[in-house]
């Protein structure tokens, strides 16, 4: 069933119960191996992982050792950048008293916007990139009365990830 190359060949199998109610086999859960090595690779905004694993390994399909790699990302997505739901600092400012209470009730009103968090003169949120864009989560910001500075992604473009060491 599995390649010879999947990291899934050599996990058992398991009898589960479907939602039918049958009996079938599964493949049990895979524990993450543990990795050893110090190489890292800045994540740039074109990178894909089979690129980077075809780049480190010879190999696009072993792009699996980069997130085994990298446990701290549920997904690939998550690990170079892509996942949809982003985390977006803004910094803002408003004449007189800020209308914090309206800003919260404008954001959270958006279909996309999953948090809001307020600290200080920084407004950080959480929101669906395939809903809205980050221009989008701007307008909403000045239209409840705020100016709006440099926004900044908490992503990992620019953060480094580990590289393991090609696995034979």
């Amino acid at each position: 069933m599995f390649g010879k190359l999947s990291r899934y060949r050599l996990v058992p199998d398991i009898a589960v119960v479907d939602a039918r109610g049958r009996v079938v086999a599964a493949k049990d859960f895979r524990p993450l191996p543990e990795v050893t090595g110090t190489f890292t690779h800045t994540v740039d905004g074109g990178d894909r992982l089979d690129q980077l694993a075809f780049t480190f390994y010879g190999q696009p399909s072993q792009y699996w050792h980069v997130c085994d790699a990298n446990p701290d990302f549920l997904s690939p997505l998550a690990l170079l950048g892509q996942e949809p739901l982003v985390t977006t600092r803004f910094p803002v400012t408003a004449a007189g008293t800020p209308p914090w209470a309206a800003l919260r009730a404008a954001l959270s009103g958006t279909v996309g916007v999953d948090a809001v968090i307020v600290t200080g003169d920084t407004i950080e949120v959480t929101y669906n990139r395939t809903d809205l864009d980050v221009t989008a989560v701007i307008d909403v910001i000045k239209a409840a009365g705020f100016t709006v500075g440099f926004p900044a992604d908490s992503g990992r473009l620019g953060r480094q990830i580990v590289i393991p060491p090609a696995v034979s």
